[in-house]
């Protein structure tokens, strides 16, 4: 064990000096206080490094936080973008409806052109936005893109034909928006 112990130091004017410390009085204590040394040394090299990775990460959750509200924000507003374009470019549908409405001696003939204009606009301005309809004509019954109904029985056409269309369905980018109302063949 290490104790308090004083030296004196002579030099060659015959000069002396005494110093006084915790000094160790062995070869194995000299060690071990090198090794706790080192220890402790190692110790702080590692608490440095658990803080500068600490730091790291939080750096790194603060920016992924950041990329996810950045992405959100612009989400919505390219689904804002989309909306409004759409709506850009229902309005002159709106107008010719509007025109047709206010005629103040309709013609019904006249009126009836019209509107079949009008309805083709419709189907013009949602094509150009990715609305198909879904064909039932001489298909077979998928639940992927038809509800059926009712069923009826027909001996001219094979089961699970389709029959008759209540009310079309259509897709957009090949997702169903509405399934197609169908009443579907079934003799048995």
């Amino acid at each position: 064990m290490a104790e308090d112990k004083k030296i004196t130091v002579e030099n060659e004017d015959g000069d002396s000096a005494e110093i006084s410390g915790n000094l160790a009085s062995s070869p194995e204590e000299i060690k071990s206080d090198n090794n706790d040394l080192n220890l402790l040394a190692d110790l702080e090299k590692l608490k440095t490094e658990l803080a500068t990775k600490n730091d790291r990460l939080l750096r790194l959750q603060a920016d992924f936080d950041n990329f996810r509200k950045r992405a959100a924000k612009e989400r919505t507003g390219l689904a804002a973008n989309i909306e409004q374009n759409f709506l850009k470019d229902l309005l002159p549908l709106l107008d010719n409806l509007d025109r047709a409405i206010s005629q103040e001696n309709p013609d019904v003939e006249a009126m009836a052109k019209g509107f079949a204009l009008i309805r083709q606009q419709a189907y013009d301005i949602c094509y150009a936005h990715s609305l198909q309809p879904i064909d039932v004509a001489g298909k077979s019954f998928d639940p992927n893109f038809h509800q059926a109904v009712g069923t009826v029985q027909d001996e001219a056409k094979e089961d699970g034909a389709i029959a008759a269309e209540f009310q079309r369905g259509y897709t957009a980018h090949g997702k169903v928006i509405r399934p197609s109302m169908v009443q579907v063949v079934n003799n048995s």
